[in-house]
């Protein structure tokens, strides 16, 4: 019994420091634009057409490298993903052109986070969890994505300033090269996939004993998860609409372009408490509801900020509130996964959800710069995304409540 608590302890310190550095280097991709794209000719537009088939990329192959884990392990997966992700990097640092950076930053990243980012990461922690702690633990290592950002932002900007971005994008490689050997540590989740509990299939309908043609049947016949997954595209449309306009925004309005730095800072620091939380409160009531919650909150706020000019305080406030709602979504996907279908199609079916997610996020970065450039203004764009929010959070909330899944067992103390 001692030996498989140090085995699960290892599993999720190991799979929260991979995520830790995927999620930290790619947050920190941005710092690269300006000096790329002076340096070597490579267009902005070039640049940020990379970073957006990196989102897609990443989740239409979510759920290929999940389906893809069951039946090779995921020690397999997840170590093709960290040497995707220092190739990539590396390809990106000898770049001279517009290919080569949409090749680096594009298409060899994008398949490294959907092998070794959010999805997959918490998959592993899932399985290496007891039914007891599991919510708790995908909190835990949700928060563990936003504390890379605290090493790799500052790291790249050292690196620039002191040397130039090729310096900074081999110092971001060094970095995906360590995800190599914690990649391999959390792969010893392999060991444990056979053992798994039954009760971890608490729902009916489980797909643990099914194969990926029947694991995708179940996923796309039970209405609990497509409701789920829809909300889920509304979730990535907000969240990077606003990574993407706020700073353009602030700007506009006339503040210290430090504050857009502050901001997203902020957004990262409280992201980790929000991520606990939502960790610990989706193993005491509804996970499906709870997402709810959280969009319909995040509606509000975005709304209510929105609303009038900004102020350095407003801006602040709104970005901390924000941050809290981030990224508790992941641990009660994931969890409410695991609970409709098990854990064996766990990352295939939440990669299927992510999906859409990705598709929102492309949604929200592309279609708000449209809106402004034809309308010289956001306000449509926030309008939008304030009313889709709700009207998500709402159908969310009352299907939960009306069609309740197994109710989560009260953490053992």
């Amino acid at each position: 019994m001692a030996e498989g608590r140090r085995l699960s302890l290892l599993i999720v310190v190991s799979v929260a420091v991979m995520l830790s550095l995927s999620m930290g280097v790619r947050q920190s991709l941005g710092l690269f634009m300006q000096p790329v794209t002076a340096d070597i000719g490579v267009s902005i537009a070039g640049f940020t057409l990379a970073i957006a088939v990196q989102n897609l990329m990443w989740g239409l192959l979510q759920p290929v490298a999940g389906a893809l884990a069951v039946r090779w392990g995921y020690r397999t997966i997840m170590f093709a993903g960290a040497l995707f992700y220092t190739g990539g990097l590396v390809v990106m640092a000898l770049a001279q052109g517009n290919f080569t950076i949409f090749i680096g930053a594009g298409l060899l990243i994008g398949a490294a986070l959907a092998c070794a980012g959010m999805g997959m990461s918490l998959a592993v922690a899932a399985t290496a969890a007891s039914e007891e702690r599991r919510s708790m633990t995908l909190g835990i290592v949700s928060a563990a994505g936003s504390l890379g950002a605290v090493l790799a932002a500052p790291l790249g900007q050292g690196l620039i300033e002191a040397f130039d971005w090729r310096v900074g994008i081999f110092g971001f490689a060094a970095l995906a090269a360590i995800m190599l050997p914690t990649a391999w540590l959390a792969g010893r989740v392999d060991r444990l996939t056979g053992k798994a509990p039954a009760a971890a299939a608490v729902a009916a309908g489980s797909a643990d004993d099914l194969n990926t043609l029947g694991a995708l049947r179940a996923a796309f016949g039970r209405t609990a998860f497509l409701v789920m997954a829809s909300a889920y595209f509304v979730c990535g449309m907000q969240l990077v609409f606003l990574t993407t306009h706020l700073p353009a925004y602030l700007a506009i309005c006339g503040m210290d372009p430090m504050l857009s730095a502050q901001a997203l800072s902020l957004i990262a620091i409280f992201n980790v408490f929000g991520s606990l939380f939502f960790g610990w409160a989706g193993g005491h009531w509804n996970k499906q509801a709870l997402l709810g919650l959280i969009y319909v909150l995040r509606s509000l706020v975005l709304g209510w900020f929105f609303w009038a000019p900004p102020t350095p305080t407003t801006t602040l406030v709104f970005a901390a509130i924000m941050g809290f709602l981030w990224l508790g979504v992941g641990p009660l996907m994931a969890g409410s996964v695991v609970e409709m279908f098990g854990l064996r199609w766990q990352a295939m079916i939440g990669g299927i959800a992510f999906m859409g997610h990705q598709l929102g996020s492309f949604v929200g970065a592309l279609g708000g710069g449209f809106i402004f450039q034809t309308l010289g203004s956001y306000d449509l764009a926030w309008q939008l995304g304030v009313m889709i929010g709700l009207t998500a959070g709402f159908i969310q909330i009352s299907y939960a409540l009306a069609y309740p899944q197994a109710r989560p067992r009260m953490a053992v103390t």
